[in-house]
């Protein structure tokens, strides 16, 4: 099984910047791509960014040009660095992996994070 553990989060102003941090730690074959999610109060849960083994990045529309996601495939570590944040930016942050089944199979699962909670006050 995998755990993945957050850190990072916190309360800022807006026009601040915060960095989260997710390791993922436990037994597992391999790490494929990495990810950060977030869920408003009263929204769905929604991906702010991915990136992928071979370090492709993807981002929501709504962060671009604002955060960057990065990873460590050896610490199996990914970050989040959060600049300009706004109010809208307000959110529990997951981070997420995709955890390979078998070594030649193409099937992976899903592992979460407890979530780590960003406020940013305008």
């Amino acid at each position: 099984q995998v755990q993945l553990v957050e850190s990072g989060g916190g309360s800022v102003q807006a026009g601040g910047s915060l960095r989260l941090s997710c390791v993922a730690s436990g037994s597992f074959i391999r790490v494929n791509s990495m990810g950060w999610y977030r869920q408003a109060p009263g929204k769905e849960r929604e991906l702010v960014a991915t990136i992928s083994s071979g370090r492709s990045t993807n981002y929501a529309d709504s962060v671009k040009g604002r955060f960057t996601i990065s990873r460590d495939n050896a610490m199996n570590t990914v970050s989040l660095q959060m600049n300009s944040l706004k109010p809208d930016d307000t959110a529990v942050y997951y981070c997420n992996a995709k955890i390979a089944v078998t070594v030649t199979s193409s099937l992976e699962y899903d592992a979460w994070g407890q979530g780590t909670q960003v406020t940013v006050s305008s």
